[in-house]
């Protein structure tokens, strides 16, 4: 099980476990309601390095990228993220985007979903790997909430 760790008290894992030969797979994001894209994601990601870190985007970060989420609070996202087998450290960003995290802990690998386009990354041009992991057509938070709410509103309008 992971854990849910403050920047400096990850730096200090990170430093530990590079002296030791682990390579560190990094990648962000909101992970609002969690899904099977999610989990597909995360599983692809740790198997191209040793430990997987996600940088969470905090609740204020997350609002001003998309202005009604989240639904799921930044502590709630980051404990059930650390509680995945996939998942080794989870520190959460206040920012808009990574960079200054990247740079603080300067991963061996970096990580987005396949929407990203590489020359896109946040942050790749300071780690050595940057992949674009594909995306799973037809499974976001934001197309299952949009169910949801479409789904609300025929029931409610019958």
């Amino acid at each position: 099980m992971g854990m849910v760790l403050t920047w400096s008290e990850l730096k200090e894992e990170i430093l530990s476990l590079k002296a030791a030969g682990k390579r560190i797979v990094f990648t962000n994001g909101c992970f609002d309601i969690l899904h099977v894209g999610h989990i597909r994601y995360l599983r692809e990601a740790r198997g191209l390095g040793d430990i997987l870190v996600i940088g969470l985007n905090s609740d204020s970060s997350v609002r001003r990228l998309k202005p009604w989420r989240p639904i799921i609070t930044e502590l709630q996202r980051a404990e059930v993220l650390a509680s995945l087998e996939m998942v080794d450290y989870v520190t959460i960003f206040a920012e808009d985007t990574p960079y200054e995290l990247i740079k603080l802990l300067q991963p061996d690998i970096l990580v987005k979903g396949g929407d990203w386009k590489k020359s896109d990354i946040v942050g790749s041009e300071i780690v050595p790997e940057t992949y674009s992991l594909p995306y799973i057509e037809g499974i976001s938070t934001t197309e299952i909430v949009s169910r949801i709410i479409n789904t609300k509103d025929t029931n409610n309008s019958s």
